[in-house]
């Protein structure tokens, strides 16, 4: 049995309306000189690269952009991102964008720091120290790696998404803009959206902390459900209740931006210590099978790995149903558990993420397939509160197709 419980974040967070603007004197505190920023053509276009790039010009730093961002990074995307980092020679870097372009950003400041291939550090642990300094910008409320130790890379080669986890991960400071997601689309609000709610909930229902089965001699940096990520989660996932249909119906809600932008840095400090389960593991293959957006396929899989996985916990379903504002008085704790499944399942559908793996353009022949990949990720179905055999994950895939 475990006795001892961590819990790890970003060195520091910037929260709040306006935040970037205090990036120059937070690069000036770090001793920067030349910044380079990670980020897309379509944030380029935005002006948000502008608004980032401005406050550290005028803190006296020499700026470049890697503009190569992709939706679902490759390792090409990431060996691009790095080359033009080694080239410009900054001593800061800065992941603006989603998960993705922050994702490049964690891969480049780990090559530039220790050198290698991305394929030396997938997995968990596999960071020996340190990364390059890095500041982490998200423009849209979701993926939470603001503050996460984890970055996910498409494999193309194999066709799957794979992890690299490491509490070297985290960056230096995270800088939380609400302002900065005022012009996210409604579908990429929706998508990241459900996957905050989706982190949240795995790390409330995840296995508990004291019966977190990690192999002996095996680091991870998850460890299981514990109070720490318990406050974290509750929050996120009454936040995402609150204000997600509103985020998505209008942009420019202020109040629901600032909430979801609340809700996905809390849901990332939760389940970067906690962990993520068979959701995670079940996206990881179908993402990399059709290249659907990780939120997307996050959210279509979540209730009916809630179904699967209800008996394992069914006072905390039960007490996610309250927190998703559900009334659950005079209910027996099965019924309020399953009244946060179909909580769940009415979020997903207002909101518009597909109810169906064929919907996204899987084959009931592939289900197999993926149920195999899937259960190659122990890292993470090892946090899952039931332990599954490949004939369960084939069956859930059965369930969502």
């Amino acid at each position: 049995m475990r006795t001892v419980w961590t819990f790890h974040i970003a060195q520091s967070i910037a929260f709040g309306q306006d935040a970037v603007k205090q990036l120059g004197d937070i690069a000036t505190r770090l001793r920067a000189k030349k910044a380079l920023i990670v980020t897309d053509p379509i944030l380029e276009k935005a002006g948000l690269l502008e608004r980032v790039r401005q406050p550290l010009i005028a803190a006296g730093l020499t700026v470049s952009a890697f503009t190569g961002g992709e939706p679902e990074p490759s390792m090409k995307a990431g060996l691009a991102c790095y080359d033009q980092a080694k080239s410009f020679q900054p001593d800061l870097l800065v992941g603006l964008g989603g998960g993705s372009n922050m994702d490049l950003a964690k891969l480049a400041a780990t090559l530039l720091k220790h050198g290698g291939s991305p394929r030396d550090y997938i997995g968990d642990d596999k960071i020996p120290g340190p990364i390059f300094p890095l500041i982490c910008i998200p423009t849209t409320a979701g993926t939470g790696s603001e503050v996460s130790a984890a970055t996910v890379i498409t494999d193309t080669e194999n066709h799957i998404k794979v992890g690299i986890l490491s509490n070297w991960l985290r960056p230096t400071v995270a800088v939380v803009d609400p302002l900065m997601t005022l012009s996210c689309p409604p579908k990429v609000t929706a998508d990241s959206g459900i996957d905050a709610l989706t982190h949240a909930i795995e790390a409330y229902t995840a296995v508990d902390n004291a019966d977190f089965p990690l192999p002996p001699g095996e680091r991870s940096v998850y460890q299981g459900k514990h109070p720490m990520g318990d406050l974290c989660a509750e929050k996120a996932i009454t936040l995402v209740g609150k204000f997600l249909r509103r985020a998505v119906k209008d942009g420019t809600d202020l109040e629901a931006r600032e909430g979801m932008a609340l809700a996905a840095l809390l849901a990332g400090m939760g389940f970067s210590n906690v962990g993520v389960a068979l959701v995670h593991a079940m996206e990881y293959p179908v993402g990399g099978a059709v290249h659907c957006s990780h939120g997307a396929g996050n959210g279509l899989l979540l209730p009916y790995v809630m179904r699967f996985n209800l008996n394992a916990k069914l006072k905390a379903f039960a007490e996610i149903a309250t927190l998703l504002g559900e009334n659950i008085s005079g209910l027996s704790e099965r019924a309020a558990a399953e009244k946060a499944v179909a909580a769940v399942e009415k979020l997903r559908n207002d909101i518009g993420i597909p109810n169906r793996l064929r919907d996204i353009g899987i084959r009931q022949e592939q289900l197999r397939a993926l149920a195999e990949k899937t259960f190659g990720i122990k890292r993470i179905l090892r946090v899952n509160p039931r332990s599954v055999t490949v004939e369960e994950i084939e069956g859930v895939f059965n369930e969502a197709y």
